[in-house]
């Protein structure tokens, strides 16, 4: 029998029953889809951290000096308590790393960890929660931050520890309803009356957390309120085109330098950049790859134990069919391909039903929530794949079940 002749047949089989081929795949669509989504909303995960979280949160092109690393979830408590003595990250070493970059386009000072939050009033408005940033003017032109209204904090500023801030997005939108009529308002921050000098263009969100939802100040500003943090972040940005692997190694022998840290010592401090919290967030993602396969494993086998089942009671109400077939000359291999097609058949169908759930399922987490959700064809190929090895598997036994039927014993079947 020609294999487009098994299909054909084993694709009748399923359209004369409808109810009962949906119920047998029932266990593959919902396995496959699970997938679908599950990997469409990782993916895109990592998708937005790639081109969108790393820069707003470092900068692009820009690296940072920090007393601890970003990827703070992958330390044990020893490492962590190392961390917790060394020497916070301050003025001077920005000095030394100014030194080793002379080329830099920008280097800032910002407060660093814990950050404090604040309740901003205007009036009878009030925003609650707003993150509070300490920071040099150089900090606006390494976060590449562009200005709905007004401008950016000058040196001057920083210098003569003004009473001024610039707002985020959300934050003036909240108190103002517009970024125009922000500038120039008088605001409280923690109890300090300051001027809106600019307000930053939205940089939007990821998983409901909100980019936009800041007080910078001026750092000497800052500290006069909140005091000096447990240490400070020194961010660096080079010119495009640079070689930033190697900025980042010329930052580390001006950090030696200013430790005084002799050649066998260990860094006393972090130099990361983007890619460290690309990395962070991927190890993250990872755990749920390790944990996706394992439930899809389940329903899958769960779902070709109901095809092998189905296809053996199959078997048992067409044995007459089968007997027919063989006196009339059909061969055992005949009969074998084509109830192995109707399995596979069965199976594939399923994926493909499966695949367009997960697809809908995808789109509509990302409609309905903060979640970005990007399916990608990998995961349709496996999907698929899945469906047909499904069937091959689980329908080997009922096949050859079928195949090995004694012509005269099928014809007596009633």
């Amino acid at each position: 029998m020609p294999i487009f002749e098994a299909m054909r047949l084993a694709i009748q089989s399923v359209v004369s029953h409808k109810l009962r081929s949906f119920f047998t795949v029932l266990g593959i669509v919902v396995s496959v889809a699970f997938l679908i989504a599950v990997v469409a909303v990782i993916q895109g995960l990592n998708h937005y951290v790639t081109e969108n979280l790393a820069g707003a949160l470092i900068g692009t092109n820009a690296f940072q000096v920090r007393r601890s690393p970003i990827a703070v979830g992958q330390l044990d408590d020893e490492t962590w308590r190392e961390i917790q003595r060394r020497p916070i990250v301050d003025d001077r070493d920005a000095s030394y790393v100014r030194r080793a970059l002379p080329n830099a386009r920008a280097i800032a000072i910002q407060s660093g960890w814990p950050t404090p939050r604040s309740d901003v009033h205007w009036r009878n408005r009030t925003v609650g929660d707003a993150l509070v940033f300490g920071v040099t003017a150089a900090f606006h032109t390494v976060q590449d931050h562009r200005f709905a209204a007004g401008g950016p904090l000058s040196p001057v500023d920083i210098r003569e520890r003004r009473y001024v801030a610039i707002l985020g997005w959300d934050v003036a939108e909240k108190l103002f309803g517009d970024a125009e009529r922000a500038v120039g308002e008088k605001i409280r921050v923690a109890g300090l009356p300051v001027a809106v000098q600019g307000v930053v263009a939205r940089k939007g969100s990821v998983l409901g957390q909100s980019f936009d939802g800041f007080v910078i100040l001026p750092i000497t500003t800052f500290e006069t309120v909140y005091g000096r943090r447990q240490t400070t972040v020194i961010s660096v940005k080079m010119p495009p085109g640079a070689d930033l692997d190697r900025a980042m190694a010329r930052a580390e022998e001006g950090m030696r330098l200013a430790r005084r840290l002799r050649p066998g010592d260990a860094n006393d401090f972090t130099v990361d950049k983007a890619d460290a919290l690309v990395s962070f967030w991927t190890s993250l993602t990872g755990v749920l790859f390790t944990i996706t396969p394992a439930i899809v494993a389940i329903g899958v086998l769960v779902g070709g134990i109901v095809i092998m089942n189905i296809m053996l009671m199959t078997v048992n109400e067409r044995t007459r069919e089968i007997g027919i077939r063989k006196s009339m000359g059909a061969r055992r291999r005949d009969i074998l391909r084509q109830f192995l097609a109707e399995a596979m058949t069965l199976a594939v169908l399923g994926g493909m039903l499966g695949v367009s759930a997960g697809f809908l399922f995808a789109q509509s987490i990302a409609l309905a929530s903060p979640l970005p959700a990007r399916v990608t064809w990998w995961s349709v190929a496996v999907s698929l794949s899945l469906g047909a090895g499904v069937g091959l598997v689980f329908g080997v036994v009922p096949a050859r079940r079928a195949a090995r039927l004694d012509p005269i014993v099928a014809l007596r079947q009633e």
